[in-house]
């Protein structure tokens, strides 16, 4: 059976959280892990048929639930959506999005926690970006030096939608997952065609950021990615319907 849902994206938009939701629900079948990378794995050959490679994934038959996948780099990796329209052209798509300066310091401190990023928040926006090469857009860079590129909400959903019908869809925002989660999984419930979620719990993941504290997002770093995203983001609020007026007002950012 195939996986008949995809949680692509956003990446650090509360995707961790949105997979336990997803979990709970007694039609949906989660996978054994929440980020499988299938469908942006570069050693596969695509030239062949992959309409069995996420056996492996999970555990035991379907039994009539939906399978699903939550991998969020896969609204942002460029070949990703092409390979899952050819998997399953009928799959679902949830999407979630977060303030996209927010976005891109909580992926900068996720770097930096690990070792992996050594500029300062100001440098990565600026300077940092010529790391990421445009004639190779599966450049390992892409995956954790895109802090501003996947910020980008409208260039990536137009994507979405050129591969997929609006109907097959589904864009949330993740400060409504937080705060009503409850009218969150009943939109995703309607959409999936499934019964209602049972009563949960809020879940809450990665918004407590280890010690030591890192350097805040400046005035100017807020401005110069404000003014970057402007018409990305009035592309975004019309493709999605979603009201992003409070994202324009935020100034204080954390992990």
């Amino acid at each position: 059976m195939t996986i008949g849902m995809f949680v692509a994206g956003v990446q650090k938009c509360g995707t961790t959280s949105l997979f336990r939701y997803l979990a709970a629900h007694r039609d949906l079948q989660a996978p054994r892990r929440k980020e499988l990378h299938l469908f942006d794995d570069e050693t596969r050959d695509w030239s062949l048929r992959h309409h069995r490679l996420h056996d492996e994934a999970f555990e035991g038959e379907a039994l009539g639930r939906i399978r699903f996948d939550a991998t969020p780099i896969y609204v942002f990796w460029p070949p990703a959506l092409d390979r899952i329209r050819a998997y399953n052209s009928e799959a679902r798509l949830i999407l979630i999005f977060r303030d996209p300066i927010e976005r891109a310091y909580s992926h900068w401190s996720m770097e930096v926690r690990r070792g992996t990023e050594d500029l300062s928040f100001s440098a990565s926006i600026r300077e940092g970006r010529a790391r990421l090469p445009a004639d190779d857009p599966c450049h390992g860079s892409w995956r954790d030096k895109s802090f501003v590129e996947r910020g980008f909400y409208g260039r990536q959903l137009a994507r979405v939608l050129s591969h997929f019908p609006a109907q097959q869809v589904l864009a949330l925002a993740s400060e409504d997952l937080l705060h009503r989660h409850r009218a969150v999984l009943d939109r995703i419930a309607a959409f999936m065609g499934i019964a209602p979620f049972p009563m949960l719990d809020p879940v809450v993941e990665h918004l407590t950021p280890p010690a030591p504290p890192l350097a805040p997002v400046t005035s100017d770093d807020h401005d110069h990615l404000r003014g970057l995203y402007a018409a990305d983001l009035a592309r975004f609020a019309k493709l999605s319907g979603l009201d992003i007026s409070g994202w324009r007002a935020t100034r204080s950012y954390g992990a």
